[in-house]
Protein backbone atom coordinates (compact mmCIF):
# COMPACT_ATOMS: atom_id res chain seq x y z
CA UNK A 1 0.00 0.00 0.00
CA UNK A 2 1.41 3.61 -0.42
CA UNK A 3 1.18 6.38 1.92
CA UNK A 4 2.24 10.20 2.10
CA UNK A 5 2.12 13.08 4.42
CA UNK A 6 -1.45 11.78 5.70
CA UNK A 7 0.06 8.85 7.40
CA UNK A 8 -0.91 10.58 10.85
CA UNK A 9 -4.69 10.95 9.50
CA UNK A 10 -4.53 6.78 8.77
CA UNK A 11 -3.18 5.65 11.81
CA UNK A 12 -5.59 7.75 13.94
CA UNK A 13 -8.22 6.12 11.74
CA UNK A 14 -6.96 2.27 12.20
CA UNK A 15 -6.93 2.97 16.08
CA UNK A 16 -10.72 2.92 16.46
CA UNK A 17 -11.61 0.14 18.53
CA UNK A 18 -12.11 -2.69 16.09
CA UNK A 19 -15.73 -2.92 17.88
CA UNK A 20 -16.66 0.04 15.94
CA UNK A 21 -15.35 -0.37 13.06
CA UNK A 22 -18.31 -2.21 11.31
CA UNK A 23 -17.78 -0.26 8.22
CA UNK A 24 -14.98 2.20 7.51
CA UNK A 25 -15.27 5.59 8.62
CA UNK A 26 -15.56 7.73 5.79
CA UNK A 27 -12.15 9.48 6.40
CA UNK A 28 -10.53 6.00 6.10
CA UNK A 29 -12.55 5.49 2.78
CA UNK A 30 -11.24 8.41 1.33
CA UNK A 31 -7.97 7.87 2.07
CA UNK A 32 -7.90 4.31 0.88
CA UNK A 33 -9.44 5.28 -2.20
CA UNK A 34 -6.49 8.05 -2.28
CA UNK A 35 -3.51 6.06 -1.12
CA UNK A 36 -4.05 2.70 -1.42
CA UNK A 37 -6.57 2.01 -4.57
CA UNK A 38 -3.99 2.75 -7.49
CA UNK A 39 -2.04 -0.86 -6.29
CA UNK A 40 -5.02 -2.89 -4.28
CA UNK A 41 -7.82 -1.85 -6.37
CA UNK A 42 -10.96 0.88 -5.29
CA UNK A 43 -12.81 -2.26 -4.07
CA UNK A 44 -10.15 -3.96 -2.64
CA UNK A 45 -10.35 -6.60 -5.50
CA UNK A 46 -6.44 -6.55 -6.14
CA UNK A 47 -4.29 -4.62 -8.75
CA UNK A 48 -0.57 -4.28 -8.79
CA UNK A 49 -0.67 -5.66 -5.45
CA UNK A 50 -3.13 -8.33 -4.26
CA UNK A 51 -6.55 -8.26 -3.23
CA UNK A 52 -7.02 -7.04 0.63
CA UNK A 53 -10.07 -9.51 1.01
CA UNK A 54 -10.14 -12.19 4.28
CA UNK A 55 -10.74 -14.87 0.96
CA UNK A 56 -7.26 -13.73 -0.46
CA UNK A 57 -5.49 -13.52 3.01
CA UNK A 58 -7.03 -16.82 4.46
CA UNK A 59 -3.60 -18.45 4.35
CA UNK A 60 -1.50 -15.43 5.60
CA UNK A 61 -2.06 -15.33 9.24
CA UNK A 62 -2.88 -12.11 10.95
CA UNK A 63 1.12 -11.84 12.45
CA UNK A 64 2.18 -12.61 9.90
CA UNK A 65 0.34 -9.82 7.84
CA UNK A 66 1.84 -7.31 10.31
CA UNK A 67 5.17 -8.44 10.20
CA UNK A 68 4.58 -7.30 6.42
CA UNK A 69 3.16 -4.18 7.00
CA UNK A 70 6.08 -3.76 9.58
CA UNK A 71 8.48 -4.56 7.32
CA UNK A 72 7.77 -4.68 4.02
CA UNK A 73 8.31 -7.00 1.27
CA UNK A 74 11.25 -7.28 -0.87
CA UNK A 75 11.15 -7.17 -4.16
CA UNK A 76 7.20 -5.33 -4.77
CA UNK A 77 6.30 -1.66 -3.90
CA UNK A 78 4.72 -2.70 -0.25
CA UNK A 79 7.00 -0.64 1.48
CA UNK A 80 8.27 -0.81 5.46
CA UNK A 81 6.10 1.12 7.89
CA UNK A 82 8.17 0.45 11.18
CA UNK A 83 9.69 3.72 11.32
CA UNK A 84 6.03 5.14 10.47
CA UNK A 85 3.87 4.14 12.36
CA UNK A 86 3.73 2.70 16.31
CA UNK A 87 2.58 -1.34 16.76
CA UNK A 88 -0.50 -0.28 17.37
CA UNK A 89 -1.52 1.06 14.48
CA UNK A 90 0.31 -2.07 12.01
CA UNK A 91 -2.22 -4.08 14.58
CA UNK A 92 -5.22 -2.16 13.57
CA UNK A 93 -3.85 -1.92 9.99
CA UNK A 94 -3.74 -5.71 10.07
CA UNK A 95 -7.04 -5.66 11.84
CA UNK A 96 -8.73 -4.02 8.73
CA UNK A 97 -7.79 -6.07 6.35
CA UNK A 98 -8.54 -8.87 7.15
CA UNK A 99 -12.34 -7.42 7.69
CA UNK A 100 -14.92 -8.38 5.12
CA UNK A 101 -16.14 -5.83 2.36
CA UNK A 102 -19.38 -4.35 2.89
CA UNK A 103 -20.52 -6.45 -0.09
CA UNK A 104 -19.34 -9.93 -0.73
CA UNK A 105 -16.73 -9.96 -4.19
CA UNK A 106 -18.49 -12.79 -6.47
CA UNK A 107 -17.11 -13.56 -10.10
CA UNK A 108 -18.72 -15.60 -11.62
CA UNK A 109 -20.35 -17.06 -15.19
CA UNK A 110 -22.70 -13.95 -15.25
CA UNK A 111 -19.66 -11.19 -14.21
CA UNK A 112 -17.28 -13.32 -16.96
CA UNK A 113 -19.91 -12.85 -19.43
CA UNK A 114 -21.18 -9.86 -18.94
CA UNK A 115 -17.09 -8.59 -18.76
CA UNK A 116 -16.62 -9.99 -22.63
CA UNK A 117 -15.66 -6.98 -25.10
CA UNK A 118 -15.22 -7.27 -28.50
CA UNK A 119 -14.43 -4.38 -30.49
CA UNK A 120 -13.83 -6.42 -33.58
CA UNK A 121 -14.74 -10.09 -33.78
CA UNK A 122 -12.78 -12.13 -35.21
CA UNK A 123 -12.51 -12.54 -39.36
CA UNK A 124 -13.38 -8.36 -39.41
CA UNK A 125 -9.82 -6.96 -39.85
CA UNK A 126 -7.50 -7.85 -42.94
CA UNK A 127 -5.25 -10.39 -42.74
CA UNK A 128 -2.43 -8.48 -43.82
CA UNK A 129 0.09 -6.53 -41.44
CA UNK A 130 -0.59 -2.65 -41.78
CA UNK A 131 3.32 -2.01 -42.10
CA UNK A 132 6.47 -3.47 -43.14
CA UNK A 133 8.56 -5.78 -40.35
CA UNK A 134 9.83 -9.47 -40.23
CA UNK A 135 6.83 -10.23 -38.14
CA UNK A 136 8.78 -12.80 -36.27
CA UNK A 137 11.02 -10.71 -34.81
CA UNK A 138 8.86 -8.13 -33.07
CA UNK A 139 9.50 -7.63 -30.13
CA UNK A 140 6.37 -6.83 -27.32
CA UNK A 141 7.57 -4.19 -24.17
CA UNK A 142 5.79 -4.32 -21.55
CA UNK A 143 6.50 -0.24 -19.71
CA UNK A 144 5.10 -0.59 -16.41
CA UNK A 145 5.82 2.87 -15.28
CA UNK A 146 2.41 4.66 -17.33
CA UNK A 147 0.66 1.09 -18.29
CA UNK A 148 1.68 0.56 -22.04
CA UNK A 149 3.09 -1.67 -24.11
CA UNK A 150 5.53 -0.66 -27.35
CA UNK A 151 5.55 -3.16 -30.42
CA UNK A 152 9.56 -2.85 -31.25
CA UNK A 153 10.78 -3.35 -34.40
CA UNK A 154 13.45 -6.24 -33.60
CA UNK A 155 15.86 -5.61 -36.94
CA UNK A 156 15.80 -2.02 -36.97
CA UNK A 157 15.59 -1.89 -33.00
CA UNK A 158 12.75 1.43 -33.31
CA UNK A 159 9.41 1.48 -32.02
CA UNK A 160 6.27 0.68 -34.39
CA UNK A 161 3.56 1.39 -32.32
CA UNK A 162 2.78 2.09 -28.87
CA UNK A 163 -0.67 1.86 -27.03
CA UNK A 164 -2.70 1.53 -23.34
CA UNK A 165 -2.27 -1.87 -21.62
CA UNK A 166 -5.00 -3.36 -18.58
CA UNK A 167 -3.13 -2.07 -15.21
CA UNK A 168 -0.71 -4.25 -14.16
CA UNK A 169 -0.03 -6.90 -16.80
CA UNK A 170 1.25 -10.29 -15.15
CA UNK A 171 2.85 -13.24 -15.81
CA UNK A 172 4.24 -12.42 -19.56
CA UNK A 173 2.41 -11.96 -22.97
CA UNK A 174 1.33 -15.48 -24.81
CA UNK A 175 0.96 -15.55 -28.49
CA UNK A 176 -1.12 -17.04 -31.10
CA UNK A 177 1.01 -20.20 -32.65
CA UNK A 178 1.36 -17.99 -36.15
CA UNK A 179 2.18 -14.57 -34.37
CA UNK A 180 -0.37 -12.65 -35.35
CA UNK A 181 -1.94 -12.43 -31.77
CA UNK A 182 -0.20 -11.56 -28.53
CA UNK A 183 -2.76 -12.34 -25.54
CA UNK A 184 -2.04 -9.85 -22.17
CA UNK A 185 -3.36 -11.00 -19.08
CA UNK A 186 -3.27 -8.52 -15.88
CA UNK A 187 -3.61 -8.99 -12.07
CA UNK A 188 -6.95 -7.63 -11.69
CA UNK A 189 -7.97 -10.76 -14.19
CA UNK A 190 -8.24 -8.83 -17.54
CA UNK A 191 -7.18 -11.32 -20.59
CA UNK A 192 -6.28 -8.80 -23.72
CA UNK A 193 -6.09 -10.30 -27.43
CA UNK A 194 -4.25 -7.85 -29.60
CA UNK A 195 -3.81 -8.01 -33.62
CA UNK A 196 -0.19 -7.67 -34.05
CA UNK A 197 -1.16 -7.17 -37.83
CA UNK A 198 -3.91 -4.67 -37.02
CA UNK A 199 -2.26 -2.88 -34.27
CA UNK A 200 -5.80 -3.22 -31.99
CA UNK A 201 -7.31 -4.50 -29.24
CA UNK A 202 -9.64 -6.88 -30.76
CA UNK A 203 -11.05 -8.63 -28.06
CA UNK A 204 -11.08 -8.55 -23.90
CA UNK A 205 -12.87 -10.32 -20.93
CA UNK A 206 -12.40 -10.50 -17.07
CA UNK A 207 -11.78 -13.98 -15.95
CA UNK A 208 -11.30 -13.84 -12.05
CA UNK A 209 -10.89 -10.44 -9.33
CA UNK A 210 -6.96 -11.13 -9.28
CA UNK A 211 -5.49 -13.36 -11.76
CA UNK A 212 -2.21 -15.16 -11.77
CA UNK A 213 -1.31 -15.93 -15.58
CA UNK A 214 -2.80 -17.04 -18.47
CA UNK A 215 -2.10 -19.60 -21.28
CA UNK A 216 -2.58 -20.26 -24.85
CA UNK A 217 -2.66 -23.62 -26.11
CA UNK A 218 0.04 -25.33 -28.36
CA UNK A 219 -3.15 -25.38 -31.26
CA UNK A 220 -3.94 -21.54 -30.56
CA UNK A 221 -7.77 -22.70 -30.07
CA UNK A 222 -8.14 -22.29 -25.86
CA UNK A 223 -7.07 -19.45 -23.19
CA UNK A 224 -6.94 -20.45 -19.66
CA UNK A 225 -6.36 -18.37 -16.79
CA UNK A 226 -5.18 -19.46 -13.34
CA UNK A 227 -7.05 -17.35 -10.70
CA UNK A 228 -6.05 -16.41 -6.87
CA UNK A 229 -9.72 -14.90 -6.21
CA UNK A 230 -11.75 -16.62 -6.97
CA UNK A 231 -10.28 -20.08 -6.72
CA UNK A 232 -10.84 -21.42 -10.27
CA UNK A 233 -9.27 -21.88 -13.62
CA UNK A 234 -11.08 -20.51 -16.48
CA UNK A 235 -11.44 -21.88 -19.87
CA UNK A 236 -11.93 -19.38 -23.22
CA UNK A 237 -12.36 -19.79 -26.74
CA UNK A 238 -9.42 -18.09 -28.24
CA UNK A 239 -11.17 -16.55 -31.40
CA UNK A 240 -13.23 -14.15 -29.35
CA UNK A 241 -12.29 -14.96 -25.73
CA UNK A 242 -15.83 -16.27 -25.13
CA UNK A 243 -16.49 -18.33 -21.67
CA UNK A 244 -16.25 -22.23 -22.19
CA UNK A 245 -15.98 -23.58 -18.96
CA UNK A 246 -15.17 -22.15 -15.17
CA UNK A 247 -13.31 -24.97 -12.88
CA UNK A 248 -12.97 -24.90 -9.64
CA UNK A 249 -9.55 -25.64 -8.11
CA UNK A 250 -10.47 -27.86 -5.16
CA UNK A 251 -9.31 -31.38 -4.07
CA UNK A 252 -11.23 -34.32 -3.51
CA UNK A 253 -12.32 -33.08 -0.23
CA UNK A 254 -13.62 -29.88 -1.32
CA UNK A 255 -10.65 -28.15 -0.31
CA UNK A 256 -10.17 -25.07 -2.58
CA UNK A 257 -6.72 -23.51 -3.71
CA UNK A 258 -5.57 -20.07 -5.39
CA UNK A 259 -4.16 -21.02 -8.89
CA UNK A 260 -0.71 -20.41 -8.84
CA UNK A 261 -0.22 -20.29 -12.48
CA UNK A 262 -1.49 -22.31 -15.49
CA UNK A 263 0.95 -23.69 -18.38
CA UNK A 264 0.90 -24.44 -21.95
CA UNK A 265 2.18 -28.27 -22.06
CA UNK A 266 2.85 -28.38 -26.09
CA UNK A 267 4.16 -32.36 -26.57
CA UNK A 268 1.04 -33.46 -24.52
CA UNK A 269 -2.03 -30.88 -26.03
CA UNK A 270 -2.62 -30.13 -22.23
CA UNK A 271 -2.63 -27.64 -20.12
CA UNK A 272 -0.57 -27.89 -16.58
CA UNK A 273 -1.50 -26.22 -13.33
CA UNK A 274 0.09 -24.90 -10.42
CA UNK A 275 -1.69 -24.98 -7.32
CA UNK A 276 -0.95 -22.81 -4.34
CA UNK A 277 -2.44 -24.42 -1.28
CA UNK A 278 -2.94 -27.82 -1.75
CA UNK A 279 -0.65 -30.26 -2.65
CA UNK A 280 -1.22 -31.19 -6.10
CA UNK A 281 -0.32 -29.92 -9.70
CA UNK A 282 -3.03 -30.57 -12.38
CA UNK A 283 -2.82 -31.45 -16.28
CA UNK A 284 -5.85 -30.50 -18.53
CA UNK A 285 -6.80 -31.56 -21.57
CA UNK A 286 -9.67 -30.09 -23.34
CA UNK A 287 -11.28 -32.43 -25.55
CA UNK A 288 -14.49 -30.93 -28.06
CA UNK A 289 -14.55 -27.92 -25.59
CA UNK A 290 -14.49 -30.26 -22.35
CA UNK A 291 -11.97 -29.65 -20.02
CA UNK A 292 -10.21 -32.98 -18.27
CA UNK A 293 -8.51 -32.76 -15.43
CA UNK A 294 -6.13 -35.49 -14.22
CA UNK A 295 -4.77 -35.01 -10.85
CA UNK A 296 -1.15 -35.68 -9.56
CA UNK A 297 -0.71 -35.51 -6.01
CA UNK A 298 2.59 -34.35 -4.16
CA UNK A 299 4.51 -34.68 -1.29
CA UNK A 300 4.32 -30.84 -0.56
CA UNK A 301 3.05 -27.31 -1.57
CA UNK A 302 4.92 -26.56 -4.94
CA UNK A 303 5.53 -23.23 -6.34
CA UNK A 304 6.87 -22.14 -10.00
CA UNK A 305 6.98 -24.87 -12.13
CA UNK A 306 9.91 -25.03 -14.89
CA UNK A 307 9.28 -28.12 -17.89
CA UNK A 308 12.16 -29.65 -19.41
CA UNK A 309 12.40 -29.40 -23.24
CA UNK A 310 10.04 -32.26 -24.18
CA UNK A 311 7.52 -31.84 -21.31
CA UNK A 312 8.11 -35.22 -19.69
CA UNK A 313 9.04 -33.61 -16.25
CA UNK A 314 8.13 -30.74 -14.19
CA UNK A 315 10.62 -29.23 -11.75
CA UNK A 316 8.59 -26.90 -8.73
CA UNK A 317 10.38 -25.56 -6.06
CA UNK A 318 9.09 -26.58 -2.01
CA UNK A 319 7.11 -23.70 -0.16
CA UNK A 320 10.04 -23.69 2.03
CA UNK A 321 12.41 -22.46 -0.45
CA UNK A 322 14.58 -25.32 0.22
CA UNK A 323 14.09 -28.19 -2.33
CA UNK A 324 12.87 -28.39 -5.60
CA UNK A 325 10.77 -31.77 -6.51
CA UNK A 326 10.70 -33.08 -9.95
CA UNK A 327 8.01 -35.01 -11.25
CA UNK A 328 7.36 -37.23 -14.02
CA UNK A 329 4.35 -35.67 -15.74
CA UNK A 330 3.42 -39.22 -17.43
CA UNK A 331 3.31 -41.09 -14.05
CA UNK A 332 2.89 -38.45 -11.34
CA UNK A 333 5.62 -39.69 -9.70
CA UNK A 334 8.23 -37.65 -7.81
CA UNK A 335 11.24 -39.00 -9.86
CA UNK A 336 14.29 -36.51 -7.57
CA UNK A 337 14.39 -33.91 -5.16
CA UNK A 338 17.14 -30.58 -5.53
CA UNK A 339 18.69 -28.27 -3.13
CA UNK A 340 18.02 -25.31 -3.79
CA UNK A 341 18.16 -23.72 -0.64
CA UNK A 342 17.87 -19.90 -2.11
CA UNK A 343 13.68 -20.17 -3.24
CA UNK A 344 14.67 -20.60 -7.43
CA UNK A 345 13.00 -18.49 -9.66
CA UNK A 346 11.90 -21.80 -11.68
CA UNK A 347 9.79 -19.84 -14.04
CA UNK A 348 12.87 -17.77 -15.60
CA UNK A 349 14.92 -21.19 -15.78
CA UNK A 350 16.96 -21.70 -19.09
CA UNK A 351 18.66 -24.87 -20.51
CA UNK A 352 21.74 -25.12 -22.62
CA UNK A 353 23.56 -28.23 -23.95
CA UNK A 354 26.75 -28.48 -22.03
CA UNK A 355 29.63 -31.42 -22.35
CA UNK A 356 27.35 -34.13 -23.90
CA UNK A 357 24.41 -33.23 -21.35
CA UNK A 358 20.92 -30.94 -21.38
CA UNK A 359 21.36 -28.87 -18.31
CA UNK A 360 18.91 -25.69 -17.05
CA UNK A 361 20.22 -23.12 -14.79
CA UNK A 362 18.05 -20.62 -12.50
CA UNK A 363 18.69 -17.80 -10.43
CA UNK A 364 17.41 -17.55 -6.89
CA UNK A 365 15.03 -14.89 -4.93
CA UNK A 366 17.01 -15.46 -1.61
CA UNK A 367 20.29 -16.13 -2.41
CA UNK A 368 23.02 -14.64 -4.40
CA UNK A 369 23.39 -17.77 -7.01
CA UNK A 370 22.83 -19.25 -9.81
CA UNK A 371 22.10 -22.75 -9.55
CA UNK A 372 23.47 -25.48 -12.83
CA UNK A 373 21.42 -28.73 -12.74
CA UNK A 374 22.68 -31.82 -14.76
CA UNK A 375 18.68 -32.93 -16.29
CA UNK A 376 20.20 -36.29 -17.04
CA UNK A 377 20.97 -37.09 -13.65
CA UNK A 378 19.17 -34.62 -11.80
CA UNK A 379 21.93 -33.46 -9.69
CA UNK A 380 23.23 -29.66 -9.14
CA UNK A 381 26.48 -29.72 -11.09
CA UNK A 382 27.37 -26.28 -10.21
CA UNK A 383 26.21 -23.28 -7.77
CA UNK A 384 28.06 -20.17 -9.48
CA UNK A 385 27.61 -17.09 -7.15
CA UNK A 386 26.37 -13.96 -7.79
CA UNK A 387 26.30 -10.24 -6.33
CA UNK A 388 22.87 -10.55 -5.12
CA UNK A 389 19.66 -12.32 -5.37
CA UNK A 390 18.31 -12.67 -8.78
CA UNK A 391 14.82 -12.84 -10.76
CA UNK A 392 15.44 -13.58 -14.49
CA UNK A 393 17.67 -15.14 -16.30
CA UNK A 394 18.02 -15.55 -20.10
CA UNK A 395 19.96 -17.23 -23.54
CA UNK A 396 19.33 -18.24 -26.86
CA UNK A 397 20.80 -21.21 -28.18
CA UNK A 398 22.90 -19.52 -30.74
CA UNK A 399 24.89 -17.47 -28.35
CA UNK A 400 27.57 -18.69 -26.02
CA UNK A 401 26.27 -16.52 -23.10
CA UNK A 402 23.47 -16.34 -20.39
CA UNK A 403 22.73 -13.47 -18.93
CA UNK A 404 21.23 -13.12 -15.22
CA UNK A 405 20.25 -9.89 -13.25
CA UNK A 406 20.91 -9.49 -9.35
CA UNK A 407 17.62 -7.88 -8.73
CA UNK A 408 17.49 -8.32 -5.32
CA UNK A 409 19.23 -5.82 -2.75
CA UNK A 410 22.46 -3.27 -3.36
CA UNK A 411 24.13 -4.31 -6.73
CA UNK A 412 20.27 -4.59 -8.69
CA UNK A 413 22.06 -2.11 -11.22
CA UNK A 414 24.17 -4.96 -12.01
CA UNK A 415 23.83 -7.88 -14.88
CA UNK A 416 26.56 -10.73 -15.09
CA UNK A 417 27.08 -12.67 -18.26
CA UNK A 418 27.98 -16.47 -18.03
CA UNK A 419 30.06 -18.11 -20.13
CA UNK A 420 27.48 -21.24 -20.95
CA UNK A 421 30.66 -23.80 -21.15
CA UNK A 422 32.81 -22.80 -18.53
CA UNK A 423 30.02 -21.66 -16.16
CA UNK A 424 31.84 -18.91 -15.34
CA UNK A 425 30.61 -15.21 -15.08
CA UNK A 426 33.16 -13.49 -17.54
CA UNK A 427 31.66 -10.24 -17.27
CA UNK A 428 29.64 -7.92 -14.97
CA UNK A 429 27.81 -4.78 -17.11
CA UNK A 430 26.30 -1.81 -14.97
CA UNK A 431 24.80 0.30 -17.27
CA UNK A 432 22.81 2.60 -15.59
CA UNK A 433 24.49 3.55 -11.98
CA UNK A 434 21.73 3.56 -9.80
CA UNK A 435 19.10 1.98 -11.20
CA UNK A 436 17.79 -1.55 -11.36
CA UNK A 437 18.65 -3.26 -14.74
CA UNK A 438 17.34 -6.70 -15.35
CA UNK A 439 15.05 -8.99 -17.89
CA UNK A 440 17.20 -9.65 -21.30
CA UNK A 441 15.80 -10.73 -24.06
CA UNK A 442 17.45 -11.96 -27.45
CA UNK A 443 16.07 -11.35 -30.98
CA UNK A 444 15.22 -13.98 -32.99
CA UNK A 445 18.73 -14.17 -34.46
CA UNK A 446 19.98 -14.22 -31.08
CA UNK A 447 22.35 -11.75 -32.60
CA UNK A 448 21.00 -8.98 -30.44
CA UNK A 449 19.56 -8.35 -27.34
CA UNK A 450 17.37 -6.17 -25.42
CA UNK A 451 18.31 -5.02 -21.34
CA UNK A 452 15.85 -2.98 -19.54
CA UNK A 453 16.10 0.25 -16.77
CA UNK A 454 13.49 -0.55 -14.44
CA UNK A 455 13.13 3.51 -14.23
CA UNK A 456 10.22 6.18 -14.81
CA UNK A 457 13.11 7.56 -16.95
CA UNK A 458 14.10 4.33 -17.96
CA UNK A 459 15.13 2.49 -21.50
CA UNK A 460 16.34 -0.61 -22.82
CA UNK A 461 19.45 -1.00 -24.11
CA UNK A 462 20.28 -2.68 -27.30
CA UNK A 463 23.40 -5.01 -26.86
CA UNK A 464 25.35 -7.02 -29.60
CA UNK A 465 24.83 -10.47 -28.10
CA UNK A 466 28.59 -11.53 -29.32
CA UNK A 467 30.93 -8.79 -28.36
CA UNK A 468 28.36 -7.74 -25.38
CA UNK A 469 28.98 -3.98 -26.51
CA UNK A 470 26.26 -1.38 -26.16
CA UNK A 471 24.73 -0.22 -29.48
CA UNK A 472 21.60 2.45 -28.43
CA UNK A 473 19.65 3.34 -26.07
CA UNK A 474 15.53 3.03 -26.42
CA UNK A 475 13.88 5.62 -23.90
CA UNK A 476 10.84 4.27 -22.27
CA UNK A 477 8.41 4.89 -18.88
CA UNK A 478 10.25 1.24 -16.72
CA UNK A 479 10.04 -1.19 -18.75
CA UNK A 480 9.91 -4.57 -17.65
CA UNK A 481 9.63 -7.60 -19.62
CA UNK A 482 10.40 -7.78 -23.16
CA UNK A 483 8.32 -10.72 -25.58
CA UNK A 484 10.42 -11.80 -28.88
CA UNK A 485 7.44 -13.37 -30.59
CA UNK A 486 9.69 -15.65 -32.52
CA UNK A 487 11.33 -17.03 -29.21
CA UNK A 488 8.38 -17.36 -27.88
CA UNK A 489 6.26 -19.01 -30.07
CA UNK A 490 8.86 -21.58 -30.55
CA UNK A 491 9.83 -22.12 -27.30
CA UNK A 492 13.44 -21.24 -27.83
CA UNK A 493 15.64 -22.74 -25.45
CA UNK A 494 17.17 -19.51 -23.63
CA UNK A 495 13.51 -18.00 -22.23
CA UNK A 496 11.19 -18.51 -20.07
CA UNK A 497 8.09 -20.22 -21.60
Amino acid sequence: MKFNNTLLAIAASLLIPTALQASPAPETEALYQQHCASCHGADRLGGMGPALLPENLSRLQKPEAEDTIRNGRPATQMPAFADVLASESITALADYIYRPPARPPVWGRAEILDSNLLPYPQGTLPDKPVYQADMMNLFLVVEIGDHHVTVLDGDRMEPIHRFQSRYALHGGPKFSPDGRYVFFGSRDGWITKYDLYNLKVVAEVRAGINMRNIAVSADGKYVMAANYLPHTLVLFDASNLELMEIIPVENDAGESSRGSAVYAAPPRNSFIAALKDIPEAWEITVNEGAANVRRMQIDTLLDDFFFDPGYQHVIGAARDGKRGYVINLDTGNTVAQLPLPGMPHLGSGITWEYRGHRVMATPHFRTGAVSIIDMDTWEVIKTLKTQGPGFFMRSHENSRYAWVDVFFGPNKDKVHVIDKQTLEIVKTLQPAPGKVAAHVEFDRYGEKLLLSIWDKDGAVIVYDADTLEEEKRIPMNKPSGKYNVWNKIHYEEGTSH
